[in-house]
């Protein structure tokens, strides 16, 4: 069996699962948890979340975005107020990292940031892809994180009803909003989110 230590060299990155751990050492999940726990304690790795961890010493290095694929079992993507930012239509950088899954809504704090993961219909789910081509992590394109924000802020919890100094560039196209919005399945909901389109333009 191979030890922890050279699973992790082999596997050639700073961040890594406990089970591709154990899969490279052929060894039991729980098992190499403790050894890895073990290096944790030396300190040459550093828990990140549950079953996910990086080496001290590339730590510094590590964007919390390329966390992302790390952090859930299914796929999800930067949006909402954090893919606003990263596409220059809002100045202020969130204190959390926003994304969007189909899973269950929740929080995942990290030494590397917070992210708060918002669960959409999975025929919502669309309308993303990888952040400048650089296959690091998914985000949505800026009209779809505008009306996912639009979306959650008529649901029950009433989230990213205001913006702080949104600016929309040239290239921003709110035919392709409205166009995500008809593609909300409740009716209600995508009425209210068609309103408060026609309100924001309206204000432009």
């Amino acid at each position: 069996m191979t030890s922890a230590l050279t699973a992790i060299q082999r596997l050639g990155r700073n961040v890594f699962t406990t089970r591709e751990a154990a899969n490279c050492r052929r060894a039991s999940v729980s098992g190499t948890a403790q050894a890895l726990r073990g290096l944790a304690e030396k300190g040459i790795l550093l828990k990140v979340t549950k079953g996910v961890w990086c080496l001290q010493a590339g730590g510094a290095g590590i964007s919390a975005y390329r966390l992302i694929p790390f952090l859930l079992s299914g796929r999800a993507y930067v949006s909402f107020i954090s893919a606003l930012h990263l596409h220059g239509m809002i100045e202020q950088i969130p204190q959390e990292i926003t994304l969007a899954s189909t899973g269950h809504t929740k929080t995942i704090r990290t030494p590397f940031g917070t992210f708060r993961i918002h669960q959409l219909a999975p025929s919502f789910f669309k309308g993303f892809d990888w952040y400048k081509g650089s296959g690091s992590f998914l985000i949505a394109e800026p009209e779809k994180a505008f009306v996912d924000c639009l979306y959650l802020s008529v649901r029950k919890k009433k989230q990213f009803g205001h913006f702080p100094e949104l600016r929309f560039p040239k290239s921003f196209r709110f035919s392709k909003v409205k166009a995500w919005a008809m593609g909300i399945a409740d009716p209600k909901a995508r009425s209210a989110v068609l309103k408060k389109l026609e309100d924001y333009r309206g204000h432009l």
